[in-house]
This record gives structure tokens, sequence and C-alpha cells, in this order.
């Protein structure tokens, strides 16, 4: 959803403080910092990527509360983080390829996926995990770094098919750098120069491993060094900022200056509010005090701050926002709710030819269907 060429501005459109320092363009209070400079995007613009970072906290908490119902399966919360995942879409042109793991909802959303498709595959409707035709999206990975390689493949073969414009970008946390995965696929892209760029959501916490245990680099960007390609570091949890330097990032893959290489990796430094899962309790091995401190420099209250600031945002404006939210959750959460599959098809596709075990199974639930009728599943599990 690329809306300018940002190239120019790479590397001095935001302010950094020294080689360690994330770069931000917004103060934690929304504020521009002193030097930093705004990405060239209208009102319009800045009000539509508000309001899918505002869109995506919604529907967090609705997921979250669906899954306490029973109502969805085992939820990965992104609450923190997803003013990246929104600003890191709003980056990509239509063309590009997204490779996103269990986390990046919004990140989908925003490159074409539908909100029902994300609630789908909690609910048991495998057909959410389709990816619609013309949508350059892989389906979610739920392994840890195993995308990281087929990014740089993908990005490889558009480079050799002759398709210099269609880039590759594929996020992963903190914890995949320390898979083999994250070696091969950042050392494969260098030396070959690939179209790709790298988004390490460094939200502080693999699980419950904390970022000083997954490493000993100094940062996370400066592993890039190892494989011969630009590494950067953000604030995670300013929009404009990761906005700015994805766009750049991906100009930048797209078209090389002379000395430069395609690859970049951008450590994304944010952090997660709330459970790694739903399965999750974050109490049992973190402060509560840490999240709080890191809740100071929230995304959407940035955001906020600076449109209410520079007069795009009013109270009228907000609650058109809220309403046109609230609408579109209500309706995707309905229209899942509401879709019906066939019970026979959770043994479609498991094997080319169904074992007689699986067969065996498939045929049991059908007589205790015909026996008792659909309802009475639906009884036991109320």
């Amino acid at each position: 959803m690329s809306t300018q060429n940002d190239a120019e501005q790479y590397g001095h459109s935001a302010t950094t403080y020294g080689d360690d320092k994330p770069i931000r363009i917004l103060d934690t209070d929304g504020t521009v910092l002193p030097d930093a400079e705004v990405p060239d995007l209208s009102a319009d613009e800045l009000v539509s990527m508000y309001e899918d970072i505002k869109l995506a906290r919604r529907f967090d908490q609705r997921a979250i509360s669906l899954q306490r119902q029973g109502r969805i399966a085992t939820y990965a919360p992104m609450t923190g983080q997803e003013g990246a995942q929104v600003a890191t879409s709003y980056a990509l042109d239509d063309q590009d390829w997204l490779f996103p793991t269990y986390r990046e909802h919004a990140a989908k959303y925003v490159h074409g996926m539908e909100l029902e498709s994300l609630l789908k595959p909690l609910c048991g409707h495998r057909d959410g995990y389709a990816i619609p035709d013309g949508v350059p999206i892989m389906p979610e990975y739920i392994p840890i770094a195993t995308q990281i390689p087929q990014a740089t493949g993908m990005a490889w073969g558009n480079r050799l098919q002759g398709n210099p414009e269609r880039a590759a970008l594929c996020h992963f946390g903190d914890g995949a750098t320390s898979e083999g995965d994250f070696h091969e696929g950042l050392n494969f892209a260098g030396v070959f120069d690939v179209p790709v760029v790298f988004v390490c959501n460094n939200n502080q916490w693999a699980i419950s491993v904390p970022r000083d245990h997954q490493t000993a680099s100094e940062t996370i960007a400066q592993k890039a060094a190892a494989y011969g390609i630009e590494g950067i570091r953000v604030d995670g949890l300013d929009p404009l900022a990761m906005y700015s330097v994805t766009s750049a990032a991906l100009q930048k893959a797209k078209n090389p200056a002379e000395d430069d290489r395609r690859p970049t990796l951008i450590e994304s430094v944010q952090y997660r509010y709330g459970a790694h899962t739903t399965a999750d309790d974050p109490s049992a091995y973190r402060d509560e005090d840490e999240a709080n401190a890191w809740r100071e420099k929230d995304p959407l209250d940035r955001l906020q701050n600076y449109l209410t600031a520079t007069d795009i945002l009013d109270d009228e404006l907000e609650a058109e926002i809220d309403d046109r939210i609230e609408s579109r959750l209500t309706d995707a959460v309905e229209t899942v709710e509401n879709a019906t599959t066939d019970p026979d098809s959770m043994f479609d596709h498991v094997y080319a030819e169904l074992p007689d075990r699986l067969r065996n199974q498939r045929d049991r639930l059908r007589a205790l269907r015909e026996k008792y009728g659909d309802d009475a599943f639906s009884e036991v599990l109320e």
C-alpha cells in the first residue's frame, strides 16, 4: 500500500540517537522530534493508518474475549505490536509479498486479507487459511523462522524471473534469530543480493525467554553485518518511523543505488503488552511494571496525539472511526459464527489416501451424527 518513494529519505528522515538507538520520528507524547521528518503521507492516508491501528487494537480485545468465552481457539495477541504491523504493510506495494507469523493479524488485514479470514481458522473453518487469488500473502507460519529462507527464495526467484518491482517482506520475532533458518536465510539473501526486507519484531520476550538470554549481541540489527547487508533499529512503537524506514528499505530492495545491497534487516524495538498466546501467563516470568513502562510509548496514543495536534483528527472524526470499527468487528464475528462446515472435512487433505484408522474414525463420527443429530454435539459443547 505504498504511497510514495521514500528512498531519498532513507537514513536521514528520522532522528537517531547513536548507532544503537532506534530511529524515531514521534516522541512518546506524539510530538515530532527535532530534525525528524514526517513521511509525505496525506491527511487521509494518516487517518486511514490510524483507523487500521485502532481497528487492530479492538480486534485484539475482541478476539481475546471470544477465546475466554470458548468461542475461538488459542489466540496470539498483538497489542503493542499492531502499530508496526500496520505501518510496514502500508509501505508495501500491491504486488509485494508478505510473509507473516501467527501474530501478524493486522499486517495481513492491511495487505488484503478480510477480518473474517483471520477468525475462521480459530473457529475450525480451514478455508480461513486460504489466501484469496491475487493477494500476495503467504499462509501464516507457526514453526519459528521457517519463513525466512522461503522469503529469501521467493525474492531470489522474482529477481531471476525479471520482476525487479516485486519485493518480499518477512516478519519474525526475536526468538527466531536463534534458529538456523535465520542465519541461512540472511546469509543467502546477502550472497545473492535479493530484494527482501526482514522485519524482526523484537518484543523483548520469546514466550518466557528474555531478550538478553536470546543473544549476546548488543542489538539484533547489528547481526546484519555478518551477512553483508544493512541493519537498522527502529522504534517499533512509532508507526511513522516504521513506515518511513520500511518504505525506504523496500525501495532500496527494488532499485538499489550502485553501492547498495538490496536486503535490509530492520529491528523493530517494541513490546508485547500481553501474553504470548491466550494459553500463556506472562505474570509467571515478567513484572507488570515493565509492561506499564512500555505502555507509556503506546503507538495508538502517539499517532492519535500527533493527528490531533495537527488538526487532522477531532472528536467528530474519532466517533465516526469508532462506529466503523465496531460495525466491521460485529459483522466479522457474526459472519464467522454463522458459517457452516461439514465435520467430514476434517479428514480431508491429511493423507493422499485415508488410512484405515482415520477411515474408522470418520465412519464412527458419521454413525454418531446419524444417530443423535448434529444438535446433540452443539449441546455438549455448550
